[in-house]
């Protein structure tokens, strides 16, 4: 087996119902029920405004070699989404608007990058899903190596091949089937809590009782009747 020079056909995918049970669930709310440990770094951006959802497919590529990317493209499946670790190298963009237009046109369901891309005037009007951690002019050299569907650490998360990829606006998440269905009910409960307490923001009825100087007393807060100044 060429270690470093790989590619595994298979991969196990959960159920897609499963996956789409993840439609509109906030990436924040699935995360604070995964105790926060499960979303990728803040350097992986979203680089338009199309919501991301499907299994991951994995691709460790070379510093600036895009060739195993491009393998990658052609095999995955509808509703995959692929997960490119690159070592968050900005030395060169693995891909840029053709091989996207070729992805989207693929059925593939968005695209991580931990490492560079490039023309985002275009991928910013895009409605394919396009997350990244930097944008770079430089094109790619084609030469290898590098693997699929092999573990890989993206966005300091380490992401299996068929791990459940949730992304917003605000970053993306990586959930192991194992974890779906556990994680689905309790986002949903945090999410219904959310929105009780907008409807209490906007009636003026938001319990603020854990923030009053009674409650910071009692957790050790020294309350000082007096300006910073006078004490100096």
């Amino acid at each position: 087996m060429s270690v470093g020079f790989r590619i595994f056909n298979k991969i196990n995918r959960p159920d897609k119902a499963l996956v789409a049970q993840f439609e509109g669930l906030p990436v924040a709310n699935i995360g604070d029920e995964m105790n926060r440990f499960a979303c990728m770094d803040a350097g992986i951006r979203p680089l338009n405004h199309a919501p991301m959802l499907g299994t991951a497919f994995t691709v460790r590529a070379r510093a600036g070699d895009n060739l195993v990317l491009n393998r990658a493209i052609d095999m995955a499946e509808a509703g995959d989404i692929i997960v490119v670790d690159a070592g968050g190298e900005s030395t060169n963009a693995l891909i840029g608007e053709n091989m996207i237009m070729w992805a989207e046109r693929r059925g593939i369901a968005g695209l991580i990058v931990d490492g560079a891309v490039r023309d985002l005037g275009s991928i910013r009007e895009m409605t394919f899903p396009c997350y990244a951690r930097h944008i770079q002019p430089n094109g790619p050299y084609k030469n290898g190596p590098g693997e699929i569907n092999v573990p890989v650490s993206c966005g300091r998360q380490i992401v299996h091949p068929g791990d459940i990829i949730v992304g917003d606006a605000d970053g993306v998440i990586v959930i192991s089937p194992a974890d779906a269905e556990q994680v689905l009910d309790r986002a949903r409960a945090k999410l219904k809590k959310e929105i009780a307490t907008r409807e209490a923001i906007v009636a003026g009825t938001w319990d603020r009782s854990l923030y009053t100087p009674e409650a910071l007393e009692a957790m050790g807060c020294e309350i000082i009747d007096d300006s910073c100044s006078a004490r100096l």
